[in-house]
């Protein structure tokens, strides 16, 4: 067990204990990670879970179970694994954890991103400390091979029936650091808009014509849709500096209604899968599509899937933590592409201001008190989304 060097703060101690690990690529050693971590998970009386995904690479999972385990979890996600050193480059040992007379802390992973699992460990070791309950499931994973593309690690690992069976409703994973005083949340590549419209009709039989009927609105929602989706292929394809990452994809992806082959249903479904590019003002879009629906007739209504409710409340959490937020696009890729690939919102955020970005770079560093500072706002962050109350499809 550490023993603090005098006057320093347990969890600095710690996350310098972290830091001496050498899970450096090319031969990260991932079992005294697991080790580490083994030893945390009996120290917080939380269960873990080790899944092989792959030879040698090991997912491990602590779970905090929350008094509503049926609800959609929380992911608190973290890799292992670091960027190799050039150490003839570096003031001090890359795997010292040397701290300077500032409180810097120099070492591979200080930024990238051994600080985020220290502080998502001390934040829950406090919160279990205080007695606090929280609504729904949090679970802390730990993952391997992040920084060589993640494909013996969370590529994997997210088509793996454990990982489906975590139940996560919204993931949080790495950001960078910002060197002003604002604090810079990472929201992703495009928005998924997963949206239901549904038209209610005149029933009746299916030898008449009927008036208002629920398929003549589905056909001019479907039209407006399809329309837009028309513009925006056109756009990318005209376009020489546009990628598919600038442009609104829309996909009619399912249809419901009926009952018989001669009974007009009194509502028909329609379902459509839209990727939204962050340059677009989502507000202004959700108008357009109440426009499309009011074009097509009286009472049509429209819901979003879950998964993007999830997403505006969390957003809505961070700008309650009386923080400076700058939201952008992260500029490289990381674990949390996987976990949005399967539906699964993900924010990065990593909360270091005042501190240059220093990842991948030599003399990688973090101040003490940021990294303090950090656990203090994880404190708040992690209860704000583990007790978001059901939503709809969870009631």
């Amino acid at each position: 067990y550490t023993v603090c060097p005098e006057g320093e703060d347990s969890s600095v101690t710690l996350f310098r204990e972290y830091l001496r690990l050498r899970t450096v690529h090319p031969k990260p050693d991932y079992d005294a990670a697991l080790r580490f971590l083994d030893r945390i998970a009996e120290e917080l009386g939380l269960p873990m879970k080790k899944i092989e995904v792959c030879p040698g690479k090991v997912v491990s999972i602590m779970t905090w179970e929350g008094t509503n385990p049926a609800l959609k979890s929380i992911l608190l996600n973290s890799h292992t694994d670091v960027v190799p050193v050039f150490q003839e480059q570096w003031k001090y040992d890359a795997f010292s954890a040397f701290k300077d007379a500032e409180g810097n802390i120099y070492a591979r992973g200080t930024q990238d991103m051994k600080c985020v699992t220290i502080q998502y460990i001390q934040a829950v070791r406090r919160l279990k400390a205080e007695g606090r309950k929280l609504m729904r499931t949090v679970h802390l994973m730990f993952i391997p091979d992040e920084e060589i593309g993640g494909h013996e690690g969370m590529e994997t690992f997210v088509n793996h029936p454990e990982f489906k069976k975590l139940n996560i409703g919204f993931a949080l994973d790495e950001g960078l650091a910002n060197p002003g005083e604002a604090f810079t949340v990472f929201y992703g590549e495009r928005n998924p808009w997963w949206i239901t419209v549904h038209c209610p009709g005149s029933p009746g039989h299916g030898s008449r014509f009927v008036e208002n009927t629920a398929a003549e609105k589905l056909r001019q929602v479907i039209n407006s849709f399809l329309n837009f989706r028309e513009k925006e292929k056109h756009r990318l394809n005209t376009s020489e500096c546009l990628t598919l990452g600038d442009v609104t994809t829309v996909n009619m992806t399912m249809v419901k209604g009926g009952v018989a082959y001669n009974v007009i249903p009194a509502e028909m479904d329609v379902s459509f899968d839209l990727r939204i590019p962050p340059t677009v003002n989502l507000q202004e879009f959700e108008k357009q599509i109440k426009q499309w629906c009011k074009e097509a007739g009286d009472d049509i209504t429209y819901e979003f899937a879950q998964v993007c409710v999830l997403k505006l409340i969390a957003q809505l959490y961070y700008c309650c933590l009386n923080m400076t937020l700058e939201k952008e696009i992260f500029p490289a890729a990381t674990d949390s592409r996987f976990i949005r690939a399967v539906g699964i919102p993900a924010i990065g955020f990593s909360p270091m201001n005042r501190t240059p970005i220093l990842l991948h770079d030599h003399n990688e560093y973090l101040n003490e008190q940021i990294f303090l500072k950090g656990i203090s706002v994880y404190k708040r962050l992690i209860p704000a989304l583990a007790n978001v109350p059901p939503l709809p499809d969870e009631a």
